[in-house]
């Protein structure tokens, strides 16, 4: 099996599928904030956030997270044409929605890509550090599940009765790379197995294959993907109940919960190392260990570049063994966090929102100030064209073009200042409702 990496053809076109919870987050913020840099070494990073995930999940075939949407149904058409327009350059794209594709869809991304040109990278941990970790992000998309519920569906029931049914196409990893493999070759295909023993590997092992300097690639400090903490996933869980029961517009879940609570929340507040892990039944270690040690049988045979220890992936951390029944209660500061992560996301939107309406109400101005130019200049042209007819000798050397320019600068002085008066008056108006209360910006 051959280790480490030799130099790759200059067109290669990389490709990282994830999947989820093994590093993703860390690579994806790397490469986001080397974008510039990125192409000076002959890269570019594709797409304009972090990660491409609408483009993925369209690619893919499965439907945005509860709470969100696509916009529109080109996300990944879109992303294909910047690759394409980028022929000059390395590109790299990566999401760990693509893990979720079957051979069907695996196989028409690879040639949507380029074919023989992509080169697949799988970022894996061990199971037993994945599951608790899927859970708790699950649960901050609406999950139900209590973890001990979870489990017992994802290890004995059918995927039919998973509330997240792609979780093994997901996390059988030597199914996931047996498939891609299939698809690219072995010699298109690179393992990186993680360490936590050593933070900077995931980002190192990148640096090396995309043939860039050590230390290139720096972590965002920006960014925070902690997992939640037991009681904090269990306070996203019955809150979920309460939310599912009500009649609020799912999008309202998305926008204030995941994309305010939650980012603010981790962001903000980092529980003790004691709370913060969240422990898992040893029936259910041990069989995320025999899941481990079969994928690095399968993935050992594959003959493939592999980059870390395969037999990390049967690892039992035992410092996460045990019942999941610590730190239930939610600390205050937490929760204060929690709702202030809701408060900025509703002023964050509020402001968008009037942002946008007074650039839509401007442009509105300035399309009418233009047209209402347009008809007082056409007006002039007829006034001044009776005028010379109705008395051509006293008006026999000035040219109706004259006349026309005339009038309608006269007529305009007033229309063109029409947009500024308007911004101001919607202005007004919003500063005003402010002061009364408003309206309920949710």
């Amino acid at each position: 099996m051959a280790s480490g990496m030799g130099g790759l053809p200059n067109d290669t076109r990389f490709l990282h599928v994830g999947p989820h919870k093994t590093g993703t987050t860390a690579i994806q913020g790397a490469l986001h904030t080397a974008r510039a840099r990125l192409r000076e070494h002959g890269l570019a990073y594709i797409g304009k956030n972090r990660q491409p995930a609408g483009a993925a999940q369209q690619a893919v075939g499965v439907p945005p997270i509860f709470g969100s949407t696509h916009l529109h149904d080109s996300y990944w058409q879109r992303l294909l044409g910047e690759v394409e327009a980028e022929s000059e350059l390395r590109p790299i794209v990566s999401s760990e929605f693509f893990c979720e594709a079957d051979d069907e869809a695996a196989r028409r991304i690879v040639e949507d890509l380029g074919g023989s040109r992509v080169h697949v990278i799988v970022t894996l941990r061990p199971l037993s550090k994945i599951l608790a970790a899927q859970w708790q992000q699950f649960v901050q998309a609406g999950v139900l599940h209590s973890y001990e519920e979870w489990l017992d569906v994802t290890f004995n029931r059918p995927p039919s009765e998973n509330p997240v049914p792609t979780f093994w196409r997901r996390h059988d990893h030597g199914d996931l790379v047996s498939r891609w493999s299939g698809i690219v070759g072995s010699e298109n295909l690179t393992v990186i197995v993680a360490d936590d023993s050593e933070p900077g590997m995931l980002l190192s092992s990148f640096e090396e294959i995309l043939d860039l300097p050590d230390g290139f690639l720096i972590p965002d400090e920006s960014q925070t993907n902690r997992s939640l903490s037991y009681g904090e996933a269990e306070l996203f869980r019955h809150f979920n109940r309460e939310f599912l029961g009500s009649d609020l517009d799912e999008s309202m879940y998305g926008r204030y919960v995941r994309g305010g609570l939650a980012p603010h929340l981790k962001l903000r507040f980092r529980p003790s190392r004691e709370d913060g892990v969240i422990s898992t039944p040893s029936w259910a270690m041990e069989r995320a260990a025999k899941r481990g040690a079969e994928s690095a049988a399968t993935i050992e045979g594959l003959d493939l570049r592999v980059m870390g220890d395969l037999a990390k992936l049967a690892e039992v951390p035992e410092n996460r063994v045990g019942a999941p029944s610590g730190g239930v209660s939610v600390p205050v500061e937490a929760a204060a966090h929690a709702v202030l992560g809701v408060l900025v996301a509703v002023d964050d939107r509020e402001r968008r929102n009037e942002k946008a309406a007074t650039k839509a109400a401007e442009k509105a101005a300035e399309a009418a100030a233009r047209q209402a130019a347009e008809s007082a200049r056409n007006k002039a042209a007829r006034a001044a064209e009776k005028a010379r007819l109705r008395d051509s000798d006293r008006l026999p050397n000035v040219p109706a073009r004259r006349l026309v320019q005339e009038l309608a600068k006269r007529g305009s002085r007033k229309i063109v200042r029409a947009p500024t008066r308007m911004a101001r008056v919607l202005r007004n108006r919003r500063a005003a409702d402010r002061r009364s209360g408003g309206s309920n910006p949710l």
